[in-house]
């Protein structure tokens, strides 16, 4: 479903995070016009995250590109760059200038530190911000590594997803009051206010400093275990119910190391007995056992057997699309699957279009 059919975004290529919230706009219907450098390494139809998009190539070291990317955002309800602070400015395309041109426009832009603060102009990348913001502190058992899944927790969705939610309400805005804003979209802020349940648990008591000591880092009845083949399950039984439950089918229901399942005296013991139980068999076995069942437990696949998974098949959440792999627009309105989205832009691919609709043609480039 188009939901956002009708909102206009410009894109200035960039890295990671920016790709990614242009595809999300792009996936639910906004047209994205994507500008992309000479020579970019970035198109194909290995970029999953321009497709959707509409692509035109322009030098913005040439003054008359400069002034087809501002005609561009001169038509544009928001922007999305991605570039250093200060690079924008410097090349005529600031905030100053194309929001004095278009008042309506949401100026969007993404970094890891911020466009201010002591480390604004320092280089980084997702696993730096998310570590500053506190978000890297729970990734671990204790004595272990922090480890994040990478990108997800910062350039995604600390990142990505915060830009995407500030264009959408700085449009809103912009449509009831006709103007725009600016929005700086800091992967360290989106990182930190993630932590805002995380915040919540440690106010009421239930989130020690120490890694290791709470129901989501210390319990056995949170965590991750190793099967007879080397495969990996989980296991998030936090409700009594669902532990219980659980118990019962795992034959652990009169071992007094589980009967009280809040007793954080008993939780070395157990786990070390879940660890013992769970290295027994192959992760199949305990699929059968426990999967589709409410004892909270899932295996880790990785995501090529994520596209064969019988959930996943049934939402088609994930698919292979002219050979390549990657999700389903997200989310879903009305119970409709998503259609398959348009694949990525070779570079400089709707140009003509681009500038026929500026009134101008390709031989002005």
């Amino acid at each position: 479903m188009a939901i956002l059919k009708g909102l206009k975004i410009v894109e200035f290529e960039g890295l990671g995070p920016g790709p990614f919230c242009g595809m999300l706009l792009a996936d639910l219907g906004a047209d994205v016009i994507l500008i992309e450098r000479p020579n970019s390494a970035s198109s194909g139809p290995a970029a999953v995250f321009n497709r959707g998009k509409r692509s035109i190539v322009l030098d913005l070291k040439d003054p008359a590109h400069i002034d087809i990317a501002k005609k561009l955002t001169g038509t544009a309800e928001g922007i999305i760059e991605g570039l250093r602070p200060g690079v924008m400015e410097r090349l005529g395309l600031g905030p100053e200038v194309l929001c004095a041109e278009n008042p309506k426009l949401v100026y969007g832009r993404l970094t890891g530190w911020g466009q201010d603060g002591p480390l604004a102009q320092t280089a980084g990348h997702d696993v730096n911000y998310i570590s500053i913001a506190g978000a890297n502190w729970y990734a671990s058992q204790t004595g272990d590594v922090p480890v994040a899944p990478p990108t997800l927790v910062g350039d995604v969705a600390g990142g990505a997803l915060y830009l995407a939610i500030g264009i959408l309400s700085g449009v809103l805005q912009a449509r009831q009051t006709g103007k725009g804003t600016v929005v700086d979209a800091a992967i360290v802020d989106g990182a930190a206010h993630m932590l805002s349940l995380l915040f919540s648990l440690k106010a009421a008591g239930g989130l020690p400093e120490a890694r290791g000591g709470s129901m989501l880092d210390g319990a056995h009845f949170y965590d991750v275990y190793r099967c007879a083949d080397g495969r990996h399950v989980s296991f998030g039984a936090l409700e009594p119910k669902f532990y219980f439950l659980a118990l019962e089918k795992l034959g652990l229901n009169d071992d007094p190391d589980f009967k009280v399942q809040y007793d954080q005296t008993k939780w070395p013991a157990a786990k070390q007995k879940l660890r013992d139980l769970f290295a027994s068999q192959p992760a199949s076995h305990w699929n059968k056992l426990l999967g589709g069942t409410d004892a909270c437990f899932a295996q880790v696949l990785n995501p090529e057997e994520a596209l064969e998974n019988e959930h996943i098949k049934a939402r088609s959440t994930l698919r292979n699309i002219a050979g390549v792999l990657q999700a389903a627009p997200a989310p879903r309105f009305d119970g409709e699957i998503p259609a398959d989205p348009s694949p990525p832009p070779t570079a400089g691919q709707h140009t003509e279009e681009i500038l026929a609709a500026l009134g101008l043609r390709e031989g002005s480039l």
